[in-house]
């Protein structure tokens, strides 16, 4: 049993695939609405993060300098020391 395909029924088909095919155009429309809402949250995130990996690196620049200066107290009382045994 054979059908033919008539102008009538290509139409048919052809417009129940127009259909499909805006149902899926709406959806990834809003696919990517949702998506950039979710980029937003992230990206508001990363900047938070950022924010405190700024403090962090702040911490570090004070205790490299504290260290710095440890360092020279050591080496001025090593050389006082040496001084003072001459």
């Amino acid at each position: 049993m054979t059908k033919s395909w008539t102008d009538e029924r290509l139409e048919e088909r052809f417009d129940r695939i127009d259909q499909r095919l805006d149902r899926v155009d709406s959806d990834v429309r809003e696919l990517r609405g949702e998506m950039r809402g979710g980029f937003e949250r992230i990206d508001a995130r990363f900047e938070r993060i950022d924010v405190r990996f700024e403090r962090i690196e702040a911490r570090f620049e004070a205790l490299h300098l504290m260290l710095f200066r440890l360092g020279c107290v050591v080496v001025a009382a090593l050389i006082g020391l040496i001084a003072t045994q001459l």
